[in-house]
Protein backbone atom coordinates (compact mmCIF):
# COMPACT_ATOMS: atom_id res chain seq x y z
CA UNK A 1 0.00 0.00 0.00
CA UNK A 2 1.37 3.49 -1.09
CA UNK A 3 -0.28 6.57 -0.16
CA UNK A 4 -0.90 8.22 -4.19
CA UNK A 5 -0.89 6.78 -7.24
CA UNK A 6 -0.59 9.32 -9.32
CA UNK A 7 -2.17 8.18 -13.11
CA UNK A 8 -0.28 9.69 -16.03
CA UNK A 9 3.40 11.79 -16.49
CA UNK A 10 2.08 14.84 -18.88
CA UNK A 11 2.81 18.13 -17.47
CA UNK A 12 -0.62 17.96 -14.91
CA UNK A 13 0.69 14.73 -13.63
CA UNK A 14 4.27 15.53 -12.85
CA UNK A 15 3.30 18.84 -11.75
CA UNK A 16 0.86 17.16 -9.40
CA UNK A 17 3.80 14.62 -8.37
CA UNK A 18 6.47 17.47 -7.64
CA UNK A 19 4.38 18.81 -5.30
CA UNK A 20 3.02 15.84 -3.59
CA UNK A 21 6.61 15.40 -2.66
CA UNK A 22 6.66 18.25 -0.67
CA UNK A 23 4.37 15.89 1.60
CA UNK A 24 6.02 13.02 3.96
CA UNK A 25 3.97 10.95 1.25
CA UNK A 26 4.61 7.87 -0.93
CA UNK A 27 3.76 8.41 -4.38
CA UNK A 28 3.79 6.40 -6.95
CA UNK A 29 3.37 7.81 -10.92
CA UNK A 30 2.06 5.69 -13.26
CA UNK A 31 2.04 6.07 -16.93
CA UNK A 32 1.16 3.79 -19.97
CA UNK A 33 3.92 5.25 -22.68
CA UNK A 34 7.81 4.67 -22.51
CA UNK A 35 8.43 8.19 -21.14
CA UNK A 36 7.31 11.40 -19.48
CA UNK A 37 5.42 14.20 -21.80
CA UNK A 38 4.53 11.93 -24.40
CA UNK A 39 1.09 13.02 -24.94
CA UNK A 40 -0.70 16.58 -24.80
CA UNK A 41 2.19 17.84 -23.44
CA UNK A 42 5.06 17.34 -25.74
CA UNK A 43 2.82 18.52 -29.14
CA UNK A 44 1.17 21.88 -27.83
CA UNK A 45 1.68 25.51 -28.88
CA UNK A 46 3.82 26.32 -25.42
CA UNK A 47 2.56 29.41 -24.39
CA UNK A 48 1.76 30.62 -21.10
CA UNK A 49 -1.45 32.04 -21.57
CA UNK A 50 -1.90 35.42 -20.34
CA UNK A 51 -5.87 34.40 -18.83
CA UNK A 52 -8.42 36.47 -20.80
CA UNK A 53 -10.11 33.48 -23.04
CA UNK A 54 -11.65 31.46 -19.86
CA UNK A 55 -15.14 32.92 -18.61
CA UNK A 56 -14.37 34.54 -15.02
CA UNK A 57 -15.13 32.28 -12.17
CA UNK A 58 -14.74 28.81 -13.98
CA UNK A 59 -11.69 26.63 -13.15
CA UNK A 60 -10.10 27.36 -16.49
CA UNK A 61 -10.01 30.89 -15.77
CA UNK A 62 -9.08 30.73 -12.15
CA UNK A 63 -6.09 28.27 -12.69
CA UNK A 64 -5.00 30.07 -15.81
CA UNK A 65 -4.58 33.24 -14.04
CA UNK A 66 -2.79 31.65 -11.08
CA UNK A 67 -0.44 29.38 -13.28
CA UNK A 68 0.55 32.03 -15.36
CA UNK A 69 1.68 34.20 -11.94
CA UNK A 70 3.53 30.95 -10.67
CA UNK A 71 5.13 29.81 -13.87
CA UNK A 72 8.09 32.22 -14.11
CA UNK A 73 9.54 31.27 -10.29
CA UNK A 74 8.86 27.48 -11.24
CA UNK A 75 10.67 27.75 -14.46
CA UNK A 76 13.37 29.60 -12.47
CA UNK A 77 13.87 27.17 -9.83
CA UNK A 78 14.14 24.28 -12.63
CA UNK A 79 16.42 26.22 -14.44
CA UNK A 80 13.68 26.04 -17.56
CA UNK A 81 13.66 28.02 -20.72
CA UNK A 82 10.88 31.07 -20.19
CA UNK A 83 10.03 33.96 -21.69
CA UNK A 84 7.70 36.75 -21.02
CA UNK A 85 7.06 37.61 -24.95
CA UNK A 86 4.01 39.40 -24.59
CA UNK A 87 0.97 38.16 -27.00
CA UNK A 88 -1.44 39.69 -29.04
CA UNK A 89 -5.06 38.85 -30.39
CA UNK A 90 -5.51 40.17 -34.24
CA UNK A 91 -8.59 41.80 -35.42
CA UNK A 92 -8.95 41.88 -38.94
CA UNK A 93 -12.39 44.24 -39.63
CA UNK A 94 -13.93 46.48 -37.14
CA UNK A 95 -16.38 43.75 -36.52
CA UNK A 96 -13.63 41.74 -34.51
CA UNK A 97 -13.39 45.07 -32.24
CA UNK A 98 -16.23 43.78 -30.29
CA UNK A 99 -14.78 40.70 -29.49
CA UNK A 100 -11.52 41.99 -28.23
CA UNK A 101 -13.42 44.53 -26.04
CA UNK A 102 -15.02 41.09 -24.48
CA UNK A 103 -12.12 39.63 -24.06
CA UNK A 104 -10.12 42.53 -22.45
CA UNK A 105 -13.36 43.17 -20.33
CA UNK A 106 -13.08 38.85 -19.19
CA UNK A 107 -9.65 39.04 -18.97
CA UNK A 108 -10.29 42.64 -16.57
CA UNK A 109 -12.72 40.17 -14.18
CA UNK A 110 -10.06 37.28 -13.90
CA UNK A 111 -7.91 39.65 -12.81
CA UNK A 112 -5.09 39.63 -15.35
CA UNK A 113 -3.18 42.76 -15.62
CA UNK A 114 -2.02 45.28 -17.88
CA UNK A 115 -4.26 44.69 -21.47
CA UNK A 116 -4.95 47.32 -23.69
CA UNK A 117 -6.60 47.28 -27.16
CA UNK A 118 -3.64 48.44 -29.25
CA UNK A 119 -4.95 50.27 -32.55
CA UNK A 120 -2.79 49.58 -36.41
CA UNK A 121 0.03 52.19 -35.83
CA UNK A 122 0.77 50.30 -32.14
CA UNK A 123 0.15 46.93 -33.58
CA UNK A 124 2.30 47.16 -36.60
CA UNK A 125 5.18 48.73 -34.19
CA UNK A 126 5.12 46.38 -31.77
CA UNK A 127 5.14 43.45 -34.84
CA UNK A 128 6.54 44.86 -38.12
CA UNK A 129 5.76 41.87 -39.62
CA UNK A 130 2.35 41.04 -38.89
CA UNK A 131 -0.46 40.48 -41.76
CA UNK A 132 -1.45 43.90 -43.76
CA UNK A 133 -5.53 43.16 -42.65
CA UNK A 134 -4.79 43.41 -38.98
CA UNK A 135 -6.42 46.75 -37.91
CA UNK A 136 -6.13 46.37 -34.31
CA UNK A 137 -5.19 43.76 -31.03
CA UNK A 138 -5.69 43.18 -27.87
CA UNK A 139 -2.21 43.44 -25.97
CA UNK A 140 -1.54 41.01 -22.61
CA UNK A 141 1.71 42.12 -21.33
CA UNK A 142 2.12 38.49 -19.04
CA UNK A 143 2.09 36.00 -22.47
CA UNK A 144 4.49 34.01 -22.16
CA UNK A 145 6.51 30.86 -23.56
CA UNK A 146 8.22 27.98 -22.46
CA UNK A 147 9.69 24.40 -23.07
CA UNK A 148 6.44 22.26 -22.11
CA UNK A 149 8.30 19.11 -22.78
CA UNK A 150 11.94 20.25 -21.13
CA UNK A 151 9.34 21.46 -18.08
CA UNK A 152 7.23 18.24 -17.56
CA UNK A 153 11.10 15.84 -17.71
CA UNK A 154 12.47 18.64 -14.77
CA UNK A 155 9.19 18.29 -12.49
CA UNK A 156 9.54 14.39 -12.93
CA UNK A 157 13.14 14.54 -12.27
CA UNK A 158 12.85 16.88 -8.98
CA UNK A 159 10.08 14.30 -8.02
CA UNK A 160 12.14 11.56 -8.41
CA UNK A 161 14.93 13.16 -6.38
CA UNK A 162 12.81 13.37 -3.32
CA UNK A 163 11.10 10.05 -3.33
CA UNK A 164 8.67 9.56 -5.81
CA UNK A 165 8.64 6.46 -7.65
CA UNK A 166 7.52 6.28 -11.66
CA UNK A 167 6.72 3.65 -14.11
CA UNK A 168 6.67 3.51 -17.26
CA UNK A 169 4.75 1.12 -19.66
CA UNK A 170 2.26 0.67 -17.30
CA UNK A 171 -1.25 1.57 -18.70
CA UNK A 172 -4.08 1.46 -16.33
CA UNK A 173 -6.82 -0.74 -17.11
CA UNK A 174 -8.82 -0.34 -13.85
CA UNK A 175 -9.81 1.55 -10.82
CA UNK A 176 -11.10 0.89 -7.66
CA UNK A 177 -12.47 1.15 -4.28
CA UNK A 178 -10.98 -1.63 -1.52
CA UNK A 179 -10.72 -1.61 2.04
CA UNK A 180 -11.17 2.07 2.38
CA UNK A 181 -8.60 3.13 -0.41
CA UNK A 182 -8.37 2.34 -4.08
CA UNK A 183 -6.75 -0.50 -6.10
CA UNK A 184 -5.49 0.34 -9.53
CA UNK A 185 -4.75 -2.51 -11.83
CA UNK A 186 -2.62 -1.86 -15.06
CA UNK A 187 -3.20 -3.59 -18.33
CA UNK A 188 0.19 -5.44 -17.78
CA UNK A 189 -1.14 -7.58 -15.03
CA UNK A 190 0.01 -5.23 -12.19
CA UNK A 191 -1.64 -4.44 -9.37
CA UNK A 192 -1.67 -1.13 -7.45
CA UNK A 193 -2.80 -0.14 -3.84
CA UNK A 194 -3.04 3.50 -2.59
CA UNK A 195 -5.35 5.85 -0.15
CA UNK A 196 -5.57 8.09 -2.83
CA UNK A 197 -5.51 8.82 -6.60
CA UNK A 198 -4.85 11.57 -9.11
CA UNK A 199 -6.62 10.69 -12.32
CA UNK A 200 -4.04 13.11 -14.52
CA UNK A 201 -4.78 10.48 -17.92
CA UNK A 202 -4.95 13.03 -20.33
CA UNK A 203 -7.13 11.45 -23.29
CA UNK A 204 -8.26 8.71 -20.88
CA UNK A 205 -9.33 10.48 -17.99
CA UNK A 206 -12.84 10.08 -18.62
CA UNK A 207 -12.58 6.38 -18.51
CA UNK A 208 -11.06 6.47 -15.03
CA UNK A 209 -13.24 8.80 -13.72
CA UNK A 210 -16.47 6.84 -15.22
CA UNK A 211 -15.24 3.96 -13.43
CA UNK A 212 -15.72 5.13 -9.92
CA UNK A 213 -18.40 7.91 -10.16
CA UNK A 214 -22.03 8.06 -11.21
CA UNK A 215 -20.96 12.39 -12.09
CA UNK A 216 -19.87 11.23 -16.02
CA UNK A 217 -17.63 12.42 -18.25
CA UNK A 218 -16.78 12.54 -21.85
CA UNK A 219 -13.09 13.60 -23.59
CA UNK A 220 -13.24 14.15 -27.03
CA UNK A 221 -9.96 14.38 -28.80
CA UNK A 222 -9.45 17.48 -30.73
CA UNK A 223 -6.84 17.45 -33.11
CA UNK A 224 -4.73 20.32 -34.04
CA UNK A 225 -2.21 20.43 -36.51
CA UNK A 226 1.26 22.61 -36.49
CA UNK A 227 3.79 24.19 -39.12
CA UNK A 228 7.75 24.35 -37.18
CA UNK A 229 9.61 27.07 -38.84
CA UNK A 230 13.88 26.77 -39.14
CA UNK A 231 15.51 29.29 -37.03
CA UNK A 232 16.17 31.41 -40.14
CA UNK A 233 13.36 33.45 -39.32
CA UNK A 234 14.32 33.87 -35.77
CA UNK A 235 12.92 37.62 -34.59
CA UNK A 236 10.26 37.45 -37.60
CA UNK A 237 7.81 37.39 -34.13
CA UNK A 238 8.42 38.27 -30.77
CA UNK A 239 4.60 38.75 -29.39
CA UNK A 240 2.88 35.48 -29.71
CA UNK A 241 0.17 36.29 -32.04
CA UNK A 242 -3.68 34.84 -31.95
CA UNK A 243 -6.84 35.36 -33.87
CA UNK A 244 -10.43 36.11 -32.69
CA UNK A 245 -10.94 33.22 -31.10
CA UNK A 246 -13.59 30.72 -31.89
CA UNK A 247 -16.11 28.27 -30.62
CA UNK A 248 -13.60 25.44 -31.42
CA UNK A 249 -10.67 27.38 -29.60
CA UNK A 250 -8.31 29.79 -29.94
CA UNK A 251 -7.54 29.70 -33.71
CA UNK A 252 -4.93 29.43 -35.61
CA UNK A 253 -1.60 31.68 -34.28
CA UNK A 254 2.05 32.38 -34.92
CA UNK A 255 4.33 32.32 -31.76
CA UNK A 256 8.32 32.13 -31.25
CA UNK A 257 9.05 29.18 -29.07
CA UNK A 258 12.42 29.53 -27.04
CA UNK A 259 14.64 27.53 -28.97
CA UNK A 260 14.52 30.14 -31.93
CA UNK A 261 11.91 28.15 -33.83
CA UNK A 262 8.51 29.65 -34.85
CA UNK A 263 5.12 27.57 -34.67
CA UNK A 264 2.08 28.01 -37.20
CA UNK A 265 -1.26 26.36 -35.47
CA UNK A 266 -3.41 24.18 -34.65
CA UNK A 267 -5.88 23.76 -36.84
CA UNK A 268 -8.99 22.36 -34.49
CA UNK A 269 -11.14 19.15 -35.36
CA UNK A 270 -12.78 16.73 -33.03
CA UNK A 271 -12.40 12.99 -33.76
CA UNK A 272 -12.97 9.67 -32.62
CA UNK A 273 -9.58 8.17 -32.34
CA UNK A 274 -8.40 8.88 -29.02
CA UNK A 275 -4.49 8.28 -30.76
CA UNK A 276 -4.94 9.71 -34.33
CA UNK A 277 -2.03 12.32 -34.90
CA UNK A 278 -1.81 12.21 -38.55
CA UNK A 279 -1.15 15.52 -40.23
CA UNK A 280 -3.33 15.96 -43.00
CA UNK A 281 -3.04 18.10 -46.86
CA UNK A 282 -6.26 19.88 -45.66
CA UNK A 283 -5.09 20.72 -42.51
CA UNK A 284 -1.90 22.05 -43.35
CA UNK A 285 -3.14 24.04 -46.14
CA UNK A 286 -5.67 25.99 -43.36
CA UNK A 287 -2.61 26.42 -41.43
CA UNK A 288 -0.93 27.89 -44.52
CA UNK A 289 -3.88 30.28 -45.65
CA UNK A 290 -4.01 31.64 -42.04
CA UNK A 291 -1.02 32.01 -41.70
CA UNK A 292 -0.59 34.34 -44.30
CA UNK A 293 -3.17 36.72 -43.12
CA UNK A 294 -0.72 36.56 -39.54
CA UNK A 295 2.15 36.97 -40.85
CA UNK A 296 3.01 38.83 -44.08
CA UNK A 297 5.02 37.06 -46.50
CA UNK A 298 4.56 34.04 -44.26
CA UNK A 299 7.85 31.85 -45.73
CA UNK A 300 6.23 28.65 -47.04
CA UNK A 301 9.83 27.45 -47.79
CA UNK A 302 10.60 27.74 -44.28
CA UNK A 303 8.99 25.06 -42.69
CA UNK A 304 11.11 22.11 -41.29
CA UNK A 305 8.47 19.89 -39.56
CA UNK A 306 4.37 19.14 -39.65
CA UNK A 307 3.08 17.59 -36.24
CA UNK A 308 -0.25 16.86 -34.68
CA UNK A 309 -1.68 16.79 -30.92
CA UNK A 310 -4.37 15.73 -29.71
CA UNK A 311 -6.84 17.71 -26.83
CA UNK A 312 -8.28 16.63 -24.42
CA UNK A 313 -11.56 18.59 -24.61
CA UNK A 314 -14.24 17.90 -22.02
CA UNK A 315 -18.09 18.04 -22.48
CA UNK A 316 -18.33 19.96 -19.37
CA UNK A 317 -16.56 23.34 -21.07
CA UNK A 318 -14.01 23.47 -18.06
CA UNK A 319 -11.69 22.07 -16.32
CA UNK A 320 -12.61 19.02 -13.90
CA UNK A 321 -10.51 19.29 -11.14
CA UNK A 322 -11.20 17.74 -7.17
CA UNK A 323 -12.89 15.04 -5.84
CA UNK A 324 -16.48 13.74 -7.19
CA UNK A 325 -18.82 13.57 -4.19
CA UNK A 326 -19.57 9.94 -4.47
CA UNK A 327 -15.62 8.97 -5.02
CA UNK A 328 -13.87 10.34 -2.02
CA UNK A 329 -9.86 9.96 -2.31
CA UNK A 330 -10.06 9.67 -6.34
CA UNK A 331 -8.84 13.22 -7.61
CA UNK A 332 -9.72 14.80 -11.22
CA UNK A 333 -7.19 16.72 -13.39
CA UNK A 334 -9.21 15.93 -16.16
CA UNK A 335 -10.92 17.99 -19.34
CA UNK A 336 -7.01 19.81 -18.94
CA UNK A 337 -7.44 21.13 -22.87
CA UNK A 338 -5.93 24.74 -23.27
CA UNK A 339 -5.28 26.54 -20.92
CA UNK A 340 -3.71 23.45 -19.37
CA UNK A 341 -0.02 23.80 -19.59
CA UNK A 342 -0.59 27.20 -18.24
CA UNK A 343 -2.85 25.83 -15.37
CA UNK A 344 -0.41 23.20 -14.15
CA UNK A 345 1.83 24.28 -11.63
CA UNK A 346 -1.37 25.73 -9.83
CA UNK A 347 -3.36 22.83 -10.44
CA UNK A 348 -0.25 20.71 -9.15
CA UNK A 349 -0.45 22.75 -5.74
CA UNK A 350 -3.80 22.80 -5.21
CA UNK A 351 -4.58 19.26 -5.70
CA UNK A 352 -1.22 18.41 -3.09
CA UNK A 353 -2.76 20.85 -0.68
CA UNK A 354 -6.56 18.84 -0.63
CA UNK A 355 -4.49 15.20 -0.96
CA UNK A 356 -2.04 16.11 2.08
CA UNK A 357 -4.71 17.81 3.85
CA UNK A 358 -7.11 14.32 3.24
CA UNK A 359 -4.30 12.02 3.80
CA UNK A 360 -2.75 14.11 7.27
CA UNK A 361 0.48 14.75 5.38
CA UNK A 362 2.77 16.65 7.15
CA UNK A 363 5.17 19.69 4.88
CA UNK A 364 8.80 17.61 4.46
CA UNK A 365 11.99 19.68 6.13
CA UNK A 366 14.05 18.26 3.86
CA UNK A 367 12.58 19.06 0.45
CA UNK A 368 15.20 19.51 -2.08
CA UNK A 369 13.59 22.05 -4.77
CA UNK A 370 16.74 22.17 -7.42
CA UNK A 371 18.36 19.99 -8.76
CA UNK A 372 21.16 20.15 -10.41
CA UNK A 373 21.19 19.23 -14.15
CA UNK A 374 24.15 18.26 -16.81
CA UNK A 375 25.15 21.87 -18.24
CA UNK A 376 24.03 22.94 -21.91
CA UNK A 377 26.84 23.43 -24.45
CA UNK A 378 25.25 25.54 -26.86
CA UNK A 379 24.79 27.88 -24.19
CA UNK A 380 27.77 28.10 -22.72
CA UNK A 381 30.80 30.83 -23.18
CA UNK A 382 33.85 29.84 -25.40
CA UNK A 383 35.58 30.15 -21.21
CA UNK A 384 32.71 27.64 -20.28
CA UNK A 385 33.36 25.46 -23.54
CA UNK A 386 37.13 24.97 -22.82
CA UNK A 387 36.05 24.25 -18.82
CA UNK A 388 33.68 21.61 -19.78
CA UNK A 389 36.03 20.07 -22.17
CA UNK A 390 38.41 20.06 -19.50
CA UNK A 391 35.84 17.88 -17.00
CA UNK A 392 34.72 15.83 -20.02
CA UNK A 393 36.02 15.05 -23.29
CA UNK A 394 33.13 14.17 -24.68
CA UNK A 395 31.24 17.85 -24.62
CA UNK A 396 33.90 17.79 -27.73
CA UNK A 397 31.89 15.38 -29.99
CA UNK A 398 29.10 17.63 -31.84
CA UNK A 399 26.45 14.90 -32.22
CA UNK A 400 23.75 17.40 -33.50
CA UNK A 401 25.09 20.15 -35.58
CA UNK A 402 21.93 21.65 -35.83
CA UNK A 403 21.36 22.19 -32.45
CA UNK A 404 25.02 22.20 -31.29
CA UNK A 405 24.36 18.97 -28.72
CA UNK A 406 27.38 17.71 -27.66
CA UNK A 407 27.67 13.84 -26.47
CA UNK A 408 28.40 14.77 -22.93
CA UNK A 409 24.90 15.76 -22.90
CA UNK A 410 23.02 12.94 -24.76
CA UNK A 411 24.82 10.58 -22.65
CA UNK A 412 23.78 12.62 -19.40
CA UNK A 413 20.31 12.96 -20.94
CA UNK A 414 20.29 9.19 -20.42
CA UNK A 415 21.98 8.57 -17.21
CA UNK A 416 19.54 10.30 -14.98
CA UNK A 417 17.08 10.14 -12.82
CA UNK A 418 14.34 9.59 -14.93
CA UNK A 419 16.59 9.15 -17.87
CA UNK A 420 15.57 8.81 -21.99
CA UNK A 421 15.41 5.29 -23.41
CA UNK A 422 14.07 6.15 -26.89
CA UNK A 423 15.06 8.56 -29.66
CA UNK A 424 12.10 11.00 -28.47
CA UNK A 425 12.78 10.79 -24.99
CA UNK A 426 16.85 12.33 -25.71
CA UNK A 427 15.45 14.50 -28.35
CA UNK A 428 13.26 16.03 -25.98
CA UNK A 429 15.78 16.33 -22.83
CA UNK A 430 18.49 17.71 -25.61
CA UNK A 431 17.17 19.20 -28.72
CA UNK A 432 19.32 16.97 -30.62
CA UNK A 433 17.24 15.89 -34.10
CA UNK A 434 15.12 19.22 -33.34
CA UNK A 435 17.07 21.40 -35.82
CA UNK A 436 16.71 21.96 -39.82
CA UNK A 437 18.15 18.47 -40.72
CA UNK A 438 15.01 17.00 -38.39
CA UNK A 439 17.61 14.26 -37.12
CA UNK A 440 19.44 13.42 -40.49
CA UNK A 441 22.72 13.53 -39.78
CA UNK A 442 22.59 12.59 -35.91
CA UNK A 443 20.32 9.87 -35.78
CA UNK A 444 22.37 6.98 -36.03
CA UNK A 445 24.82 8.39 -33.97
CA UNK A 446 21.92 8.98 -30.93
CA UNK A 447 21.52 5.48 -31.79
CA UNK A 448 24.51 4.05 -30.91
CA UNK A 449 24.89 6.00 -27.88
CA UNK A 450 21.41 4.64 -26.31
CA UNK A 451 22.51 1.06 -27.19
CA UNK A 452 26.24 1.26 -25.45
CA UNK A 453 24.69 3.34 -22.63
CA UNK A 454 20.97 0.99 -22.09
CA UNK A 455 22.67 -2.53 -23.43
CA UNK A 456 20.71 -2.65 -26.47
CA UNK A 457 21.23 -4.10 -29.68
CA UNK A 458 20.17 -1.56 -32.34
CA UNK A 459 16.82 -2.76 -33.67
CA UNK A 460 15.57 -2.70 -30.03
CA UNK A 461 15.80 1.03 -29.79
CA UNK A 462 12.34 2.96 -30.84
CA UNK A 463 12.01 6.35 -31.34
CA UNK A 464 9.08 6.51 -28.66
CA UNK A 465 8.13 3.15 -27.17
CA UNK A 466 6.13 0.42 -28.17
CA UNK A 467 6.37 -0.40 -32.01
CA UNK A 468 8.29 2.13 -33.10
CA UNK A 469 11.48 0.45 -33.93
CA UNK A 470 14.01 2.25 -36.33
CA UNK A 471 15.45 -0.52 -37.61
CA UNK A 472 15.40 -3.81 -39.77
CA UNK A 473 16.75 -6.93 -37.95
CA UNK A 474 17.84 -10.22 -40.35
CA UNK A 475 16.00 -8.87 -43.51
CA UNK A 476 12.87 -8.70 -41.82
CA UNK A 477 10.95 -5.23 -40.78
CA UNK A 478 10.12 -4.93 -37.28
CA UNK A 479 6.04 -3.56 -36.70
CA UNK A 480 5.64 0.14 -36.76
CA UNK A 481 2.98 1.57 -35.21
Amino acid sequence: MTDVIVIGAGVIGCAVARELARFSLRVVVLEKARDVAEGATKSNSAIVHAGHDAPPDTHKARFNVMGNALFEALCRELDVPFRRNTSLVAAFSPADLHALEELKARGDKSGVPGLHIAKRSEVRALEPAIGREVCAALVAPTGAICCPYELTFRLAENAAANGVAFHFSCGVRTVAREDGGWRVETKEGRSFKARAVVNAAGLYADVLNNQVSAEKLTITPRRGEYLMIDKAYAGSFRATVFQVPTPMGKGILVTPTVDGTLMVGPTAENIADKTDTRTTAEGLAKIRQAASRLWNGFPVNGVIATFAGLRAHGDRGDFVIGEPPDAPGFFNAAAMDSPGLTAAPAVGAYLAEQIAGKLGAEKRSDFVAAPTHWPVFRSMSMEGRVAALALDPAHGHIVCRCENVSEAEIRASIRCRIGARTLDGVKRRTRAGMGRCQGGFCTTRILAILCEELGLAPEEVTKFGGGSHVLFSCGKELPLP
